[in-house]
């Protein structure tokens, strides 16, 4: 069984999550329930910065989309980090957190004027540019506030990472940035290079997510130091800084291999000072991490309900979530593990197929897993869910969102509110 940091099983077999019984925390909050381990987020944290950021000015900006609220941004900032934000309404979030803006980086393929004001308005440290439309609108909303912004531009480097093609990021058939040798980039750099107010510091790339062979890296902070070294013969730019994304992989199953944190920055400074001692240059040098963050921090809790055998074929065990909380079985093919959680010490008997509740025959958490007999109103623990679950969760078949509880040192508190039948409908508005 998959024991995440901060999980671990008494002697009675129950399952606790930082120092807490599972089933204290569903009877006490309901579920479905996300449970995130403080101080296994704030390890990562340390980890990264330690390893990154340790004696020099390198940076480590926390990718929001993984999992954002306010309670997460004051921990990135507690830890000392920086904020990648993608859209207004994380933007939003941060500032509501009062996490300090000049700490930002702010991305998106398809930022609008509005979003792109906001982030002007409230001084947003970085904006990173994703393509010449983009450009333009910063040309005039700058000119418009005489402000000055510090940019990178994104740059697809043509690296085809080793993950599901949903979340490939840096090839060359991308939504996303700049083609690694286009006119359009050349042109970028130009113009910015001659702007009043748009300031370029240098350039952004991101290869793509959950990746775990680490040669993918390598090749990029290659590929990055190619583009760094034409565009200085180019036209004479040295870049301040380079952001070189994030996207190191977790281990959701026992059969997945382990991607330390460690490893990823130690082949990326390995290849990126190798490269900076060759061109003569030391730019601040920026990685974005998100789930290797709080993906295995995370632990959902469901009510089992329906237990139905279909004989000789499948015994499916439905729970009261499911694609709603957790798309990424349905969108990527995702698997995990599971556990009744206290029923730990109880032999693994039993094949089960773990259904959502949704109108969905593609609404599947796990297939095929064995566990000890289970039964109506037993408590479920699906692991590593910290990331991409509750920031792409949904009220498909207006089902409520859960609630997030954070952990620590045996102590509970709520950091988004479950929603409500009531909440649901707030926004609607009836005929008559």
């Amino acid at each position: 069984m998959h024991m995440l940091t901060g999980t671990s099983r008494n002697i009675t077999g129950a399952l606790h999550i930082g120092g807490l019984p599972a089933k204290d925390l569903a009877d006490k909050y309901g579920t479905p329930l996300f449970v995130l381990d403080e101080e296994h987020i704030r390890h990562n944290c340390r980890q990264y910065s330690e390893a990154f950021c340790s004696g020099n000015r390198n940076r480590i900006a926390y990718a929001g989309k993984a999992m954002l609220t306010m309670a997460i941004c004051q921990i990135i900032e507690e830890q000392g980090m920086y904020l990648d934000v993608v859209s207004g309404g994380e933007l939003y979030t941060a500032m509501a957190a009062n996490f300090p803006v000049e700490r930002i980086y702010f991305h998106g393929n398809n930022k609008s004027s509005g979003e792109l004001a906001m982030a002007l308005d409230a001084g947003v440290g970085t904006i990173v540019v994703d393509n010449l439309n983009e450009l333009s609108m910063l040309d005039v909303l700058t000119k418009e506030r005489q402000r000055k912004t510090a940019v990178l531009l994104r740059v697809a480097l043509g690296v085809d990472a080793a993950t599901h093609k949903y979340i490939q990021t840096g090839q060359h058939d991308s939504k996303f940035g700049f083609a690694v040798n286009s006119d359009a980039l050349a042109y970028a750099i130009r113009l910015s290079l001659t702007h009043d107010f748009i300031q370029l510091q240098g350039y952004h790339s991101h290869i793509g997510s959950q990746i775990q062979a680490l040669s993918g890296f390598a090749q990029a902070v290659e590929v990055m130091y190619q583009l760094v070294e034409k565009y200085m013969s180019t036209f004479g730019f040295t870049p301040s800084q380079l952001n070189l994304g994030g996207g190191l992989g977790i281990r959701y199953t026992a059969d997945e291999p382990e991607s330390p944190i460690a490893d990823l920055v130690a082949i990326v400074l390995e290849h990126a000072q190798a490269q900076n001692e060759r061109l003569g240059i030391d730019p601040i040098l920026v990685l974005e991490p998100g789930r290797s963050i709080i993906g295995s921090a995370g632990t959902t809790l469901y009510s089992i309900g329906t237990v139905k055998e279909i004989e000789g074929i499948r015994t499916f065990v439905s729970v009261d979530g499911g694609m709603t909380d957790n798309p990424r079985p349905a969108l990527y093919g995702a698997k995990y593990e599971c556990a009744v959680v206290d029923k730990l010490d109880q032999p693994r008997t039993k094949l089960y197929s773990i259904a959502g509740k949704c109108c969905e025959s593609g609404d599947m958490l796990i297939w095929d897993v064995k566990l000890p007999q289970v039964a109506p109103g037993d408590v479920l623990a699906v692991f590593a869910t910290g990331a991409y679950n509750f920031s792409m969760s949904s009220n498909y078949n207006r089902l409520p969102r859960p609630g997030v509880v954070l952990v620590k040192d045996g102590q509970s508190r709520v950091i988004v509110e479950r929603e409500t039948y009531a909440d649901i409908i707030s926004r609607d508005k009836p005929l008559r």
